[in-house]
């Protein structure tokens, strides 16, 4: 029997705030569901994370900045903070649909805690330094395989011999530093027990290669501590209904980890000829005559799953156990 004017721990948890920071270059600002506001430069990340601390949150929410976010967000996981970092898109469409249409770094601050307390994101994990190191690691490799992408184009329109030469010169140097950022990577993994046997038994799966193992250990490690429809919605292949009144629109998806997604997507291409399970899901949507590119989201979803799965068991590359998640 609990003493008047005691609470019980449902009663703690719900007198929690939760918070909502807006990060720019040079400037925090803060907003906490039980009213309050913060402004600070960046320079007074201490006098921040001590006024979040302060508040014991329930969960601070904030937007995938550029990078931005990356101090604020260690230095939260460090004091046991619990953080999200959200897709802005997804905060857009939740400001709209709730009819916050003002725009200020303080209004934006208090939509995200809005935001979070409304729709729960996904707590992302503690950031090891160990992770830190990879996840860096993947987005230099991302940058340089696009610079090429880009120096490649621009070979097609070169008209002179002198510009040929120096493109070209310029992609060998580009593929050089992939092949280097390559072996970064796979030293990486290596070098970490945890991550070496995650790499491990997602390449066991059929049409899984390095490229979405290391972006699912990097960019998605939350991936085994969350439910099939988080980690959809997370990575942007769970489809939402257009429809309205007595429209009916076509199934799409947005938002997500985009980097993830496009990783999954060119790994799913592959899957559908050597993964006898995604096919089958692929196969399946082709004959119900559903297009191309809703038949392959369903197939990344599903070699998402399998991922999810056998992560979550710690077992490698298995077609009886891969069938349970079949859908």
């Amino acid at each position: 029997m609990h003493e008047e004017g005691a609470m019980t721990e449902t009663q703690k948890l719900s007198s929690r705030p939760y918070i909502g920071i807006d990060v720019a270059k040079y400037r925090f600002d803060g907003a906490s569901s039980s009213g309050l506001i913060i402004g600070l430069h960046v320079r007074e990340l201490p006098r921040l994370v001590d006024w979040v601390e302060s508040q014991n949150p329930q969960l601070v929410t904030l937007e995938s900045s550029g990078g931005y976010e990356r101090d604020l967000v260690a230095a939260l996981v460090e004091k046991d903070i619990p953080v999200a970092v959200v897709n802005p898109r997804q905060v857009r469409n939740f400001a709209k649909a709730s009819g916050r249409l003002a725009k200020t770094d303080v209004v934006d601050a208090k939509v995200l805690a809005a935001f979070g307390e409304a729709i729960r994101p996904v707590v992302r994990d503690p950031k090891s330094p160990e992770l830190m190191e990879l996840r860096d690691l993947i987005a230099r490799r991302r940058q340089l395989v696009e610079m090429r992408k880009v120096e490649k184009t621009r070979l097609e329109g070169a008209r002179t011999p002198a510009l040929v030469k120096a493109i070209t010169r310029h992609i060998d140097w580009l593929s050089g530093e992939i092949k280097s950022a390559d072996k970064d990577l796979d030293g990486a993994i290596k070098a970490n027990s945890s991550f070496q046997e995650d790499d491990e038994i997602l390449q066991s799966i059929p049409g899984v290669g390095p490229i979405l193992s290391r972006t699912l250990i990097g960019d998605l490690s939350e991936l085994a501590f969350m439910n099939q429809r988080q980690a959809a919605a997370l990575v942007g292949v769970a489809p939402f209904n257009c429809d309205s009144g007595m429209m009916r629109g076509k199934r799409a998806i947005w938002g997500g980890r985009g980097e993830v997604r496009s990783a999954l997507y060119m790994a799913t291409i592959t899957a559908i000829k050597k993964n006898p399970i995604v096919k089958t899901i692929y196969d399946r949507q082709r004959a119900q005559s559903k297009p191309f590119k809703v038949a392959l989201v369903a197939a990344m979803h599903q070699l998402l799953k399998l991922a999810q799965a056998l992560l979550k068991s710690r077992q490698k590359w298995n077609p009886h156990l891969a069938n349970l998640t079949v859908a």
